[in-house]
């Protein structure tokens, strides 16, 4: 079984699909064999523009996907731009097909890196929150968080979030945009709180070791135990 890596976030927007691709990148220069998945994928009209773009990556980063298509990165798209629970109309979603993906990837990976949709607790049916895929996977959690004003209480009320579900996560701050506010406005918030700090494309090697080093052991216990 290749090392699952769970990208999620405190919101839409904030630079999922871009640190996934920053991810694969350094995986790949480290010399690792590197596949992508995003199990949902929302407002697709056509192709899934998120999916599409990942593979293309993959594909030039891992010539052993180069036989895959964009439905095979992307197990349930639907056209609606919204949770996935209203994008499904609320239908229950069969995860057997997620594995069933997953697995035909896995078999060309040493990494495998999975894409979220929209924030960490994004509905995904009347039972799931987006961040259950990540506990159902198996796989150590990658939060990313924005660097506007208001993200100390998204990422510090997401973090408590995943202590209470018990998930081995790791996060990181995409500061597309707002960089200069948040060096005088939060960043001195968090680096007396937190050490190391991440962030995406000025240490993403750092981060890709990191989040090796956090994978969990695979056993057959933890394997059943959702």
């Amino acid at each position: 079984m290749s090392k699952r890596i769970f990208i999620t976030a405190t919101n839409t927007n904030v630079g999922k699909t871009y640190t996934t691709l920053q991810l694969l990148a350094a995986y790949t220069q480290m010399g690792y064999r590197v596949g992508v998945y995003k199990p949902i994928e929302t407002g697709v009209n056509g192709l899934p523009a998120d999916g599409s773009l990942l593979l293309k990556h993959a594909q030039y980063s891992n010539p052993e996907l180069k036989g895959f298509k964009a439905s095979d990165i992307v197990t349930l798209s639907l056209p609606l731009p919204a949770a996935p629970y209203i994008a499904n109309k609320g239908k229950k979603i069969d995860l057997s097909r997620f594995d069933t993906a997953l697995n035909k990837i896995e078999k060309h990976c040493d990494i495998i890196l999975i894409e979220g949709a929209g924030g960490m607790m994004v509905p995904l049916d009347n039972e799931l929150m987006m961040i259950d895929l990540a506990r159902h996977f198996n796989a150590t959690t990658l939060l990313v968080t924005h660097c506007s004003l208001g993200c100390i209480n998204d990422t510090l009320l997401s973090i408590e979030r995943l202590k209470q579900l018990n998930i081995p996560y790791l996060w990181t701050f995409n500061c597309h945009k707002n960089r200069d506010n948040f060096t005088h406005i939060s960043l001195p918030y968090f680096k007396q709180k937190f050490d190391p700090l991440y962030f995406v494309g000025h240490n993403t090697p750092l981060l890709a070791q990191a989040l090796l080093d956090t994978l969990p052991i695979k056993t057959k216990e933890n394997e059943c135990a959702i």
